[in-house]
Order: C-alpha cells, then structure tokens, then sequence
C-alpha cells in the first residue's frame, strides 16, 4: 500500500507563491535535481526517515519543518501492505540563518527517537561535503568515460577521489589525459585468483562515502565488503542470468533476444544478486547486428549507472526487507 500525503494545509501561501513564479525543479515526484538557485535566502534540504510504522508520524516531521519556517515542496510515503514499517521522503527549503544545519539534525533527531526509527537522513546539497567516491574499473570505458564527464558538467555530486583498475591503460589515452587534467589519481593493480589486491585498494578508498564498480569484472570479497562497511554500487547487464560467463552480448544476439537491459545494484557477498537500485530495458530487432547490439547495451548501461547514483546521492534509495530498496 502506497500512501501519498496532501500537504496543502502545511504549505504555506509563500511556499505557493515561490512554486508559482520561480522555475524550481522539484525531484520529489519526477527524478529532477533540486535547483538550488531558487533563492539567495530559501535553500533545499531532503530527509528521508524509516521506522515502525505508527499513528502521527507525518505531522511530527510536517509540523518540525513547519515550525522552523520552512516549506515542504515535496513529500513521499510507503507503507507496505501488512507489514509495520514506514519510510518517507521530504523536499524543503528553508532560511539556513533561521534554522541552522546542526539545530536541523539535532530537531529530525528527536522525531527519531520518539518513533524508534531505523534511520533518519538529513540533506543539505548546497552546505553539506559531495560524497567522495572511487571508480573501480577493467578494460571497458564506457560507464567510466559517462562518470567522468558527468562529474565534470556537475551532473552527479560527488567528487572522485580516485580511479582503480586491474588493466593498465597508456598514458596517452584519452581517459588518462582527463585524469591527469583534472588531477584524479589512477591506480593500476593487476590481479590474479590468488590475490585480488584487496588490502591494497581497501587502503586508497578508506576515506570515501561508498564505491562505484564501473564494470570492474572482478568479484569482491565479502572480507573486502565487511572491511570496506559502506555502500558498493554495481553495474551490469540485464542479459543475466540467462547468458553467463563470456560474452554475454554475442550469446544474447545469437538467442536472438527482442529486449536487453541493465541493472545497477548494491553489491553483495552473492555476486550480482543485490538490492536492485535502478534497471532500464531496450527493445532490439532482427535489424541489429552484433555491432548495434552491443551498442546499445553499453549505453543503457552508461544511463543506468547515472541514474542509480544519482538516486543514492539524492536520497531517494531506502533498504525494504532483506533485499529489497525503496526508490523514491
């Protein structure tokens, strides 16, 4: 049971007012960024909460932002059918002088610990550190080459420490060019069965937010992931798990598929099995060859990969079950 909540009696006529002329991109409802131009004084925040589901929840978070002269801009809920959890999702803005970042967490703190909750997440894009990430990657470019120019639009908000790889790539490449123009570390660890040279990259990544596998083809550790404790984010075809092993493409070509796809996921100790961030399917036809069929692959794979960060970094992915998210 999905439950969205009709705020028109928290808006306030300003909050009308600010919708009405100024062209504010609100992504609680259509995957937008915040826009956070919208004024010199009112800047957005998000939170997101999850807890046991209980009487009273929304108007203690409504009447908080309320309360300290902010305006909610977007709000969502999920409640699942005969099950006792609650997870929401809010868009505001706010004066940061009137309410300062620290008083902010300190009040959604006190919700939390009211409702028991299981986390309470607060969000300020335009005052808050950009999640530090690394990009772990093999021989292919594309989802690296997608990340890296999205970062430099300011497309994804994050910043990129470091670039890992177990293929060595020359240092007159077009990639290697970028990092170096942009002075992002690249380091090569060539592995074997034997020694996937985790220690090593546990040691470069210690300090970041959480890890993109670019098409890293190679299997993490649970060790690794115990080690590491934060979040691993993973691309891969959507071919699985019918074509495994080498080659899937050519094998899903010679199947003669109609539809192929992409899955950006957490990654788990069970390889490819973890909580689905994002997937994005296309149609393909007895017109395409092998050529057009792996294009076509690579580039839903370069789109899903974006968006599954960008869905993290603007809290809209919540854990649900044992594995499971919520994708607000």
């Amino acid at each position: 049971m999905i439950r969205r909540a009709s705020f028109a009696s928290v808006f306030s006529a300003r909050a009308f007012e600010l919708l009405k002329n100024r062209s504010f991109k609100s992504s609680g409802f259509h995957g937008e960024s915040l826009d956070s131009s919208l004024s010199p004084i009112l800047i957005p925040g998000i939170h997101v909460f999850h807890c046991p589901d209980s009487v009273g929840i929304v108007a203690k978070l409504s009447d908080c932002i309320a309360a300290n002269g902010g305006n909610i801009l977007g709000y969502d809920v999920f409640v699942p059918e005969n099950k006792n959890i609650f997870y929401s999702r809010s868009e505001f803005i706010f004066d940061p002088v009137k309410w300062p970042r620290g008083q902010m967490d300190e009040d959604f703190q006190k919700i939390a610990k009211k409702f028991c909750a299981v986390s309470s997440v607060v969000r300020v894009p335009s005052i808050d550190p950009k999640y530090k990430i690394a990009l772990l990657v093999s021989k292919q470019d594309h989802c690296l080459v997608e990340m890296l120019h999205n970062w430099q639009d300011g497309k994804v908000p994050v910043d990129i420490t470091c670039v890992i790889s177990n293929h060595e790539r020359a240092p007159n490449t077009h990639v290697m060019r970028f990092l170096e123009r942009h002075g992002i570390s690249y380091h090569y660890f060539p592995t074997t069965k034997e020694n996937k040279r985790e220690e090593e990259i546990l040691e470069l990544v210690k300090d970041t937010d959480f890890l993109v596998l670019a098409r890293y083809m190679q299997v993490l550790s649970g060790n690794f992931l115990k080690s590491y404790g934060k979040e691993v984010i993973n691309i891969h075809h959507g071919l699985l798990p019918s074509f495994k092993g080498g080659n899937p493409a050519r094998q899903a070509f010679d199947a003669g598929v109609k539809l192929i796809g992409a899955t950006s996921h957490f990654v788990t100790e069970e390889l490819d099995s973890g909580p689905i961030i994002e997937q994005m399917v296309e149609r393909v036809s007895h017109r395409d060859n092998l050529r057009s069929f792996v294009q076509k692959s690579e580039d839903l794979e370069k789109k899903c990969l974006t968006k599954a960060i960008k869905s993290y970094c603007e809290l809209r992915v919540l854990p649900y079950g044992t594995n499971k998210t919520v994708v607000f």
